[in-house]
């Protein structure tokens, strides 16, 4: 009998059928709407219930549906439940995944259906939602413990639900009305349906959209808020009918066979960019649920939920609707208020330190107390390291090892060459393309709010007509305000007072003064010849064995082999010249190997030039000095120290001063006063005033090309014009370094230890410094300066009996014009 009322009254949803395999009949009659004391009393639900997994089929309480038994466990599970009248569980997949919503209905089984087909389907009905907290395999079938879920249905019939509820049957009716067969019938059911409970929840199963907005109806408790939701997606269905037939009436006039493809492809462009991506709630509400899980202060939830609320206004295709996407999700990404633990071993800080830069102690010392600072204070409020160095000495790695040692994330951001502040601080969202600034990404890709960031080449940050970067680096850096610091993308303080700041810089001229104030400078020198040698034993040359294939045993090299790479194929303070020649040596032997060719185990010097060519550089070494004029100065340069040769010369003229080897302002002023004060003191050195007006004074520095300037040369200038006006050659193996005044007093210099160490290796045994110099030689290891004779000056006084020779040169080209012209002034 029930059968026959069934279907008698049978009607088709081709609206439903466009989510399944096959069409869904969905049954109705007026006796299901009634709420009778029989039909609301559930069936005991026990403690782990029978799932049927469906593809996409959502049932909702009080509809009647069939469904199709696809698998034999189905099948079973159906036919138990129909046999003991049971309760079973159906829940659907997710789409383009095998996970499964966590909502699902309880239905009874009314009755079981053999199709002509063979297949069989039972008709169920929808009984009571419910939550799966926890889903058990038991063999092939599925079990679930559930939390029941009771609807707060409509009560009373007040203006406002019944406007809602006239407002959902108009919307369904003219949906359907679009319908080409059956309806008549459905509308016809629709206005038979008087229980506005039960047609919310009819009109919820029949509606026209994806099987996700579907299940976010089936979680809403408050069946007025489940109408209002469903009546958002009627009128959304019903301007997607009017739009598709809108289209269809300006399309399909005098369309041709060949014109169908564009024509369809044309009319899904229109319904995109007329209508906007069905899956915008979906988008919506998933960041809103991650919101909520987020850990954060109030004030930003806040400000994220009213974000989210302004972009449920904006249509998904327009530009500032992807904006507040955009910025939703950096809220999520951001790690607010999320640290890592501090290691404070300064054991193991220093030998992480140790183990990955050889030598640069006095660096490591600063950081290890820089450290020991922070653990006792157990903040971040503190002077910011500034790296301060050539290139290719360890600066970027350095960083790198604090953060291992410190157990922290660590995160890079290259400065060179930024111009615009909007790098810093981010654009401001409502921009086309905005996005945060590099700071705030870093932080996000760190997962963590207390990183060691490393701000690297400080030093080449440009400004432009864009605005001064490092201006908002000042923000950035300053501990009594990056706890407040505010991106123009986030739109919120975000607290940067935990982040470890370093930065490095090859030269601090370029640099703010207000920034450089907020930074702590260390700097950090390039490695002696001594240090590259033993960098390269201990770490280059193995690692570039492993990068390139090779074992320990296959080559080796000597350590007069790599000091010939260092002295004369690399110009460098650091080592990745060095490291790039040792690779080159190393890729020799790999393709000897392959190829089955002899080739050289152990590399000598002598090798060098058949695996490397010729020298690139040469090598500055000592020479005989033959004559007057001549003395040798120690100078420093970027890539280390080197000797200096000063030649003077003079000719018949009027007393006229000539510098050339392109000299700088310091250097020449230093040659100046080196004369003056010879002038002045001329008779305590046995000259002839006229000698100063009757020749002229040629002062030259070799490698024209290359500038020079610096006070350091003062006392070899003025060794080397004394040579010249007394006759008296320049000791040998002998080189010098230091300013002078002219009250004669020598003055101490910089770059002490790269100078000693280049003199050794140009074979100077004999070194001439100010006495205020011998506290850099006490820092200098004492292997490093085995056999060198060092003399400490404090006036010119003591310098020339440690620098000239006794006697006068005799058989020099002009020393017959020169004495002749000095016996005639006595």
């Amino acid at each position: 009998m029930f059968e026959d009322s069934l279907q008698s009254s049978l009607l088709f949803s081709p609206l439903s059928a466009k989510h399944s395999e096959h069409v869904i009949p969905i049954f109705f009659s007026e006796d299901m709407e009634e709420d009778s004391e029989q039909q609301n009393q559930e069936k005991d639900i026990p403690s782990l219930l029978p799932i049927v997994k469906n593809l996409d089929l959502i049932v909702f309480p009080k509809i009647v549906v069939p469904v199709l038994l696809k698998d034999p466990q189905s099948l079973k599970i159906m036919e138990r439940a129909y046999e003991l009248q049971e309760n079973v569980g159906i829940i659907s997949r997710k789409k383009n995944t095998e996970k499964f919503f966590s909502y699902g209905t309880t239905v009874s089984v009314m009755k079981i259906l053999e199709l002509p087909d063979g297949k069989k389907s039972a008709i169920v009905r929808g009984n009571m939602r419910f939550l799966v907290e926890e889903i058990i395999q038991k063999e092939a079938y599925m079990f679930a413990k559930i939390k029941p879920l009771q609807d707060k249905n409509l009560t009373k019939e007040t203006p406002k639900i019944a406007a809602l509820i006239k407002s959902i049957r108009e919307a369904s009716k003219s949906m359907f009305s679009h319908v080409k067969e059956g309806a008549n019938e459905i509308k016809n059911a629709i206005d038979k349906i008087k229980n506005s409970n039960f047609l919310i929840n009819f009109l919820c199963f029949n509606l026209h959209t994806d099987p996700s907005d579907k299940q976010r109806l089936l979680t809403i408790d408050d069946v007025e808020k489940r109408g209002k939701f469903l009546l958002k997606h009627l009128l959304k269905s019903l301007e997607l009918i009017q739009l598709q037939k809108k289209i269809q009436s300006k399309l399909f006039n005098n369309i041709q066979e060949h014109q169908k493809n564009f024509y369809l492809k044309q009319q899904i462009k229109v319904l995109q960019n007329e209508l906007g991506d069905d899956e915008e709630e979906t988008e919506i509400d998933e960041l809103r649920l991650l919101g909520e899980k987020k850990k954060w202060p109030q004030a930003v939830a806040d400000f994220f939920s009213k974000n989210l609320d302004k972009a449920e206004r904006l249509h998904t295709h327009s530009a500032d609707y992807a904006s507040f996407i955009n910025h939703a999700e950096l809220f999520l990404e951001l790690p607010w208020q999320e640290y890592t633990k501090d290691n404070f071993d300064l054991v193991r800080a220093k030998k992480i330190l140790d183990k990955n830069h050889y030598g640069l102690e006095k660096v490591k010392e600063r950081i290890i107390e820089y450290l020991a600072v922070l653990k006792l204070k157990n903040n971040m409020k503190g002077p910011i390291l500034c790296l301060y160095g050539p290139p290719g000495v360890g600066k970027t790695s350095l960083g790198e090892s604090i953060a291992k040692a410190l157990n922290r994330k660590y995160v890079k951001i290259a400065l060179g060459g930024i111009q615009d502040e909007a790098e810093i601080r981010g654009h401001r969202k409502t921009y086309v393309a905005s996005m945060p600034g590099r700071i705030l990404q870093n932080i996000s890709k760190a997962k963590s709010s207390n990183p060691v960031m490393l701000l690297d080449e400080i030093d080449k940050v440009n400004h432009q007509f864009r605005g001064d970067p490092s201006s908002a680096l000042l923000e950035v850096l300053d501990p009594e305000q990056n706890n407040t610091f505010t991106d123009h993308f986030l739109e919120m303080p975000y607290d940067l007072s935990q982040v470890l700041f370093i930065a490095t810089a090859n030269t601090l001229d370029t640099i703010s003064k207000p920034l450089l104030d907020r930074m702590e400078v260390i700097d950090v020198n390039g490695y002696t010849i001594e240090e590259k040698i033993l960098i390269a034993q201990k770490y280059l040359l193995p690692k570039q064995k492993k990068n390139h294939g090779l074992k320990a045993k296959d080559v080796t090299l000597t350590l007069a082999a790599i000091q010939k790479i260092i002295e004369e194929y690399t110009r460098e303070s650091g080592v990745r010249e060095l490291n790039r020649k040792i690779g080159a040596t190393v890729r020799k032997t790999a393709k000897n190997i392959v190829l089955n060719e002899s080739y050289v185990k152990k590399i000598h010097v002598e090798n060098i030039t058949q695996l490397l060519g010729h020298a690139t550089f040469d090598k500055e070494i000592y020479q005989n000095i033959t004559a007057p004029g001549v003395a040798i100065g120690l100078a420093w340069t970027p890539v280390g120290g080197d000797i200096l040769f000063i030649e003077a010369s003079l000719s018949k003229g009027k007393g006229k001063l000539t510098l050339s080897g392109q000299l700088g302002d310091v250097m020449k002023e230093s040659a100046i006063t080196a004369l003056s004060y010879i002038k002045a003191y001329a008779s305590d050195y046995a000259i002839d005033h006229r000698i100063f007006q009757q020749y002229d004074l040629h002062i030259h520095v070799p490698a024209g090309a290359i500038p020079k300037d610096g006070p350091s040369a003062g006392i070899t200038l003025f060794s080397a014009i004394l040579s010249l006006y007394t006759q008296r050659k320049v000791k040998g193996k002998l080189a010098m370094t230091g300013e002078i005044t002219l009250r004669g007093k020598i003055l101490p210099v910089g770059g002490i230890q790269e100078k000693i160490l280049a003199a050794k290796h140009a074979g100077i045994d004999t070194i001439i410094l100010s006495e205020k110099n011998q506290k850099d030689i006490d820092e200098i290891k004492k292997e490093y300066i085995q056999n060198m004779h060092i003399f400490y000056i404090d006036t010119i006084d003591e310098l020339v009996p440690l620098v000239l020779e006794k006697d006068p040169v005799k058989d020099h080209l002009i020393w017959d014009y020169y004495h002749e012209k000095a016996s005639s002034c006595v």
